[in-house]
């Protein structure tokens, strides 16, 4: 299982961006994914995550701002981030908690892409 994240860039603050998550190799359930980011010098930060039957969470930090989403048939993710401020400036990470049947439930990281929005 590969988790490939991609959409990063620089915006301008009050800018928005999307970034996307999918998931492949094999035959798989996602059973949530997760966007998580980490901003030099800082810990790592969970921004939103979704569960297969929709429910979400987000970090207080983001709530109003960005948006969490699935296409189930696709197995991709997308955060859909409106508003930024410097301070959303990080590194964002996905991560997925998948099943598979060789393997059960496991967690599976993809790389980062950076999101810039400069003060």
């Amino acid at each position: 299982i590969q988790l490939q994240a991609y959409g990063g860039g620089l915006v301008h603050p009050g800018g928005s961006l999307r970034l996307s998550c999918a998931a492949s190799g094999g035959t798989f359930i996602v059973n949530m994914m997760e966007w998580y980011r980490q901003a030099p010098g800082k810990g790592r930060e969970m921004v939103a995550r979704i569960w297969r039957d929709g429910r979400t969470n987000y970090a207080d930090s983001v709530k109003g701002r960005f948006g969490i989403s699935a296409d189930n048939a696709k197995n991709t993710a997308y955060l859909q981030m409106h508003s930024l401020k410097p301070e959303d400036t990080a590194v964002y990470y996905c991560y997925g908690n998948i099943y598979t049947a060789s393997r059960g439930s496991q967690d599976y990281f993809g790389q980062g892409t950076q999101v810039t929005s400069p003060a």
